[in-house]
């Protein structure tokens, strides 16, 4: 029997790289949700390619070309996620959760109860409502997998070991198209080579969070919640080659080094299928990268994000709502030129240091409109110190 498999943000990166895994085994898989938000073409691609009779477009305006577009292909095409229980008649096999940002978290929560195992690439979800996602998984009894190259690898890692036998756990950081610049140099990078990252292919946002380091402190905050372990046992470490993504030290002398090509699909394929089924591509070991693993330890004035991570409350809080969101805004203004690369850290420090927000680490989200507003908010403050200057 086909394993039935719903895809959030089947256009995206992570989605379209899921989409090619199940293309070469087309007869054990049966998709039959796709998700996007504008990019109507390719999912009416992809529902054709794979016989998909329901889709999600979440664009009001792309949705009606969508639905004009396949009048006569019977498919249905929903505007949002509401309909839920009418394509679900009972608990699919396997979701991935792909949507960026915070416009992935309802969608994220709504579909829990829908599948058996869910793999989440969102880690705005992860990050900002990690209790609420985890009383929906223990409700439904649905299995959560982390997509992230470093989580997957943690996870895979940890099999068969106690939480209490680590002692340290270290995620691997390339450093970014900057590592070698001097401070002075930083004062004029610009958005086109703050998005050459060296080693993996990404989307904008993710590509200059990676080139401050932010991208790594979600990372940390993530395993934190995932693998609920203390901020003191997680570090970070550079490894220009991003072929090692996870060293998982244990208390009996023992360290475990997880090691993969930069190619997303290999946790893609691995959250899919049980880990006994071969990967379809050959790799090999690269001995030349592991004679060169080139290890550092993090240069906190070229990336002083890490600094986040000496403030942040060990129990899930709003506050890290405020965190993506001023960090989530700054991006977004400096890729629009509106402020320089350097500017990111001044501003996210100035946001997440203002009393307003720092009250809320004592506060746990109990509902997503609670996450949802505090980062409508956060993005207007923004707005007001950005436009006063």
């Amino acid at each position: 029997m086909k394993k039935k498999i719903a895809i959030l943000g089947s256009t995206g990166s992570i989605g379209k790289s899921l989409i090619n895994i199940i293309n070469k085994d087309k007869k054990n898989f049966q998709i039959v949700l796709l998700t996007a938000n504008e990019n109507y073409k390719d999912i009416i691609k992809q529902a054709k390619v794979f016989n998909v009779k329901n889709l999600i477009i979440t664009n009001e305006k792309y949705y009606k070309i969508a639905k004009l577009k396949t009048i006569k292909d019977k498919i249905n095409i929903y505007n949002d996620f509401t309909n839920l229980n009418k394509i679900f008649k009972k608990k699919i096999d396997y979701t991935m959760s792909s949507i960026t940002g915070l416009n992935g978290l309802n969608p994220t929560i709504k579909i829990i109860k829908y599948t058996k195992k869910i793999a989440i690439a969102n880690k705005e979800s992860i990050i900002c409502a990690w209790n609420i996602i985890k009383k929906e998984l223990k409700r439904n009894n649905t299995k959560f997998l982390p997509v992230d190259s470093e989580h997957f690898s943690i996870m895979y890692a940890l099999k068969n070991n106690n939480l209490s036998n680590i002692d340290q756990i270290f995620l691997t950081a390339s450093g970014g198209p900057f590592l070698k610049h001097s401070l002075k140099k930083l004062n004029n990078v610009s958005p086109k080579h703050a998005l050459k990252h060296p080693n993996w292919k990404m989307g904008n946002k993710i590509s200059i969070d990676s080139a401050t380091l932010m991208n790594k402190v979600f990372e940390v905050i993530e395993a934190k919640n995932i693998f609920e372990i203390s901020y003191a046992n997680l570090s970070i470490l550079i490894h220009p080659k991003s072929y090692v993504h996870a060293v998982v030290k244990f208390k009996n002398g023992l360290t475990k080094v997880i090691i993969h090509d930069t190619d997303m699909s290999i946790p893609i394929h691995n959250t899919l299928y049980d880990e006994n089924i071969p990967f379809n591509k050959s790799t090999k070991l690269d001995f030349e990268k592991m004679n060169n693993l080139n290890f550092q330890n993090v240069n906190k004035k070229k990336f002083p994000v890490i600094k986040i991570l000496k403030v942040l409350p060990q129990k899930s809080s709003l506050f890290e709502t405020v965190l993506v969101s001023a960090n989530d805004k700054l991006v977004n203004l400096f890729l629009k030129k509106k402020i320089k690369f350097i500017d990111i850290n001044k501003f996210l420090f100035r946001v997440i240091q203002s009393k307003e927000y720092r009250t809320l680490k004592n506060i746990q989200p109990k509902f997503t409109k609670d996450i949802i507003n505090l980062s409508k908010n956060v993005h207007s403050k923004i707005d007001k110190i950005i436009y006063k200057l």
